[in-house]
């Protein structure tokens, strides 16, 4: 089988990369736990492991102990009389306060008190809130509304609404600083429009961001509960504090064996205490953490070397009035996996908002709830970094960060080899697919199904490869199908000069007649009607009689195509991918319709790291299958070697597929920065009748750390 190969090399091992020292910028996330917290929780651990119920010396001890950590934190927190209590973490604590207030008005309620008609959270609260209000709001019976809290463009708590909604409402529920845009609360406004509503709610602040990055005096205010969570701040996870002011009510979440002053049953986490002290004991001592004025100062080097590396950046908030660790950022024609993958395959970690809901691919709930246009809060970065770093840890940040816009630059222009010049580019967003057809020789290109969504990066690709678009097409006629023509056509300029008359579907007319095929160099795109849609074939020009090895069949149910120009291996590419089959074919779903079982979703698909060397010595034909993208090269300085090596971007894959599928198949190993993508790749090869396709679990992550 011969394949066209890009970036090949042969050598002698298998090296998944070059060491580069990783940059951590996920602080709002998690931090690494402080030396100071490791050795106290060690000797917690085996030295002064008492219980701390004992009444024995050891057990003596190790009560000093937790007394010392639970008497610096009320120091620093300004807790005075409130009850301070050690627990697992902010979510417990959330639950914890919830179960305390919602029991405390249904006990009032049943005395036929006016307990308020609302349960008020802030629009941008960290799920945990609402999560906890809806479940204990069910479970006790109390079937209050829940409201949301509306903000401002920039994050801020809507005072007015708040002093319309304040006197109904029971329980309130806010947070000093938000998790992913670190916008600072107006505590001390929110309090003065609770008094002046002469309010009875009670009042729950999320301080989990708040710790030592923010002043605080907790006795001076009417909140209520307030929740830490120590792995925010150097300490490990697990360990975490409530407070609650003095005659606050309280109902234990966990009873036992009377923990706590009875506040929290359970053995107390020792360690995780020690270690909490450790990092309190830091904060005191003003010394081992940076002020404010030097964490500020290092945003803004942050700040500007984000502008270096992408001019057109966008912040979505004013930085003076957010956290000075916290930056949120957004940059046109760039998704947030996009920027993800750029960062992390440099080193560089980052993340696309709450750690807890990253995964999840969505539009940030939190800037959508500020009105912020669709593309900001579905591409937004979150960069944060704690009060530990230092002068050369922000220089390294910096450079890499320069690096990056370098490496995107370079990496965005960086076409196909020659033999696979003609390309088939997918962009998806949401599950919405847009497909980019490109002729190399003559850089002309045509855009189908483009949503608004993805009019920016379709216009950053175009521009990045000095392409021509001729035409910009649609499956059917749709609304917002001009809009995204015409968005594409501004932002490109010279670049859809080519672009003249067309018809309703945006297929190219001449003199009132429309035009019979779409000439791409080699190639040709013809359309064919079926019902109030249209499919575009794409083939080579020479053939007779015209085969198509590419249809576009816009939402279609691909089961649904037939034509004699479509032949049972014809790739079907969707306008719509939610099941991330990337494309399939005529056979394929024949296949699965009659029960075909489908090796791609079973375990022999899969290569674990130490198996890999073994794989690639059996099989001294394989070829490594690169899936990141020419971006993700340019920043990473990575190398995989010891065997012949294409690079086949999961973006352009469906170009590769047609000369793989009509060849005989030798082994593919792909892999990726996860295994995520390689992942998709296989499924989808197997899928399409090509068995001989493996990937490598947990990509290059996971081979850095078994061969280092």
């Amino acid at each position: 089988m011969s394949l066209p190969i890009e970036n090949s090399k042969l050598l002698p091992s298998l090296l998944p990369m070059k060491k580069m020292t990783e940059i951590y910028l996920d602080g709002n996330a998690t931090t690494a736990v402080l030396p100071a917290a490791i050795e106290a929780a060690t000797q917690a651990m085996s030295q002064c492991f008492g219980n701390p119920s004992s009444t024995h010396a050891t057990g003596i001890r190790a009560k000093a102990m937790m007394s010392q950590a639970r008497q610096r934190a009320a120091r620093l927190l300004g807790a005075g009389d409130g009850r301070l209590m050690f627990n697992s973490g902010a979510t417990e604590g959330i639950q914890t306060a919830v179960l305390s207030a919602l029991c405390a008005l249904r006990e009032r309620q049943s005395g036929g008190e006016f307990i308020g008609k609302f349960l008020l959270y802030g629009a941008t609260e960290h799920k945990a809130v609402p999560e906890s209000l809806a479940h204990w709001n069910r479970l006790l019976g109390l079937n209050l509304e829940m409201i949301k809290l509306p903000v401002d463009a920039d994050g801020l708590h809507d005072l007015d609404a708040l002093r319309l909604l304040a006197k109904d409402a029971a329980l309130i529920c806010t947070m000093a600083a938000n998790n992913e845009t670190g916008v600072i609360s107006e505590l001390a406004q929110i309090e003065a429009v609770l008094q002046e509503t002469c309010s009875d709610a009670y009042w729950l602040v999320d301080c989990v961001q708040a710790l030592g990055k923010m002043q605080l005096n907790l006795a001076a205010t009417r909140i209520d509960y307030a929740t830490f969570s120590g792995h925010k701040l150097y300490a490990p996870k697990g360990i975490g504090m409530l407070y609650v002011r003095p005659g606050t009510p309280f109902t234990p979440l966990m009873m036992g064996g009377g923990q706590e002053s009875g506040q929290r049953s359970g053995t107390e986490n020792m360690a995780g205490i020690a270690a909490l002290g450790a990092v309190l004991a830091a904060l005191e001592d003003g010394v081992t953490f940076r002020n404010h004025q030097q964490l500020h100062t290092f945003r803004d080097r942050l700040a500007a070397s984000l502008r270096t590396a992408f001019p057109d950046i966008v912040f979505n908030l004013p930085l003076e009035k957010t956290l000075p660790t916290t930056l949120n950022f957004s940059v046109p024609g760039m998704s947030s996996k996009e920027l993800l993958d750029l960062f992390d395959a440099a080193q560089v970690r980052v993340s696309s908002g709450s750690a807890c809901s990253a995964a999840k691919a969505a539009p940030s709930y939190v800037l959508e709830a500020m009105h912020l246009p669709e593309w900001r809060s579905s591409s937004a970065i979150r960069m944060s970094f704690g009060p530990l770093a230092d002068d050369a840890f922000i220089n390294a940040a910096c450079a890499r960060i320069e690096h990056c816009g370098i490496a995107w630059r370079n990496g965005s222009t960086t076409t196909l080899s020659a033999a696979i010049r003609d390309e088939v580019v997918q962009f998806n967003q949401e599950g919405a697919n847009a497909w980019l057809v490109a002729d190399g020789a003559t850089r002309n290109c045509v855009i189908i199904d483009p949503s608004p969504a993805l009019a920016p990066r379709l216009a950053a690709y175009v521009r990045s490869q000095n392409y021509r678009l001729s035409a910009v097409l649609c499956n059917h006629i749709r609304p917002d199908g001009d809009e995204a023509r015409i968005e594409l056509a501004g932002a490109l300029g010279s670049h859809a000069d080519a672009i003249g008359s067309h018809d309703a579907f945006g297929w190219p007319a001449s003199e009132g007649s429309a035009t019979t095929a779409v000439m791409l160099g080699a190639r040709k795109l013809i359309r064919m009607p079926l019902g109030e849609h249209q499919i575009y074939l794409l083939g080579d020009a020479k053939d007779e009689p015209f085969s198509a090895h590419f249809a576009f069949i816009g939402e279609l149910p691909a089961a649904t195509i037939a034509s004699a120009l479509i032949d049972p291996d014809t790739l079907l590419c969707s306008a719509r991918d939610d099941a991330n089959l990337l494309c399939t074919s005529l056979r394929a779903e024949q296949s699965q319709a009659a029960g075909a079982k489908i090796d791609s979703n079973t375990d022999n698909m899969h290569l674990s790291a130490a198996a890999l060397d073994q794989f690639l010595s059996n099989h001294p034909d394989a070829i490594l299958v690169d899936v990141r993208e020419t971006y993700e090269q340019a920043a990473g300085v990575v190398t995989i070697t010891g065997t012949t090596v294409l690079h086949a971007p999961l973006s352009r894959l469906t170009s590769h597929l047609p000369q793989w599928l009509r060849n005989d198949p030798v082994p593919l190993v792909f892999f990726c920065r996860s295994g995520n993508r390689s992942g998709k790749a296989v499924a989808c090869l197997r899928r399409l009748g090509y068995q001989n396709a493996w990937h490598v679990v947990g990509g290059l992550a996971i081979l850095d750390r078994q061969q280092a």
